[in-house]
């Protein structure tokens, strides 16, 4: 049960731009954006974050960009931002192999270099204390242009806000991601019963 009780969708009629750019990414407005209308300005500031971290306009395919965000959901722990960026690359284009992949992504031959050191970024920037250090840097660096890691980090970095809401809100798993993550991630160690602190 959430820590804070979600109010209605319609609770607030100022917010259903917002919402709809919610179910654009997602198919539905998670829960952890109905709790959070109780400050409506905050909808609309992640809103705004979220329509530019996953602009469609990206130089990072965004399937890959959403692995990244998973990643860092993974590294924090946070179960219920991982269903939601693991379903959200599975839509965006991400095939079921390459996704059951990710966890091993320094051997799997479904990754290049280029995806192995981005992911090696995720993990690092979403580690505590955080440990991307100028070495790892440069190597993003030889396959990434300083516009594509603003992108990378502007996914970890939206994804790290995510997780510390909802690990603290403790917001309840809705259906799509919980179907999407009990077929698809059980092997990455997910479990609905996980998704909470």
């Amino acid at each position: 049960m959430a820590r804070v009780t979600p109010l209605a969708a319609d609770a607030n009629p100022d917010l259903q731009e917002s919402f709809g750019h919610y179910a654009k990414l997602l198919g539905y407005v998670p829960n952890s954006v109905l709790i959070m209308q109780h400050k409506p300005k905050m909808v609309k500031a992640l809103a705004l974050l979220a329509q530019s971290v996953w602009d469609p306009a990206s130089k990072v395919p965004l399937g890959f960009k959403r692995l990244v965000a998973y990643m860092a959901s993974r590294k924090h722990g946070c179960n219920y931002s991982m269903a939601h960026a693991a379903e959200a690359a599975h839509r965006a284009g991400i095939d079921d192999a390459k996704l059951d992949a990710v966890i091993d992504y320094r051997s799997s031959a479904l990754y290049n270099d280029a995806e192995r050191v981005a992911l090696e970024f995720a993990e690092a920037a979403a580690s505590q204390p955080n440990v991307v250090t100028d070495e790892l840097m440069a190597r993003l660096k030889q396959h990434w242009s300083d516009e594509q890691i603003v992108e990378f980090a502007g996914a970890v970095s939206l994804n790290g806000f995510l997780n510390r809401w909802n690990d603290t809100i403790a917001p309840a798993l809705e259906a799509e991601p919980i179907e999407f993550g009990e077929h698809y991630l059980a092997r990455h160690g997910w479990s609905v019963g996980k998704h909470r602190p």
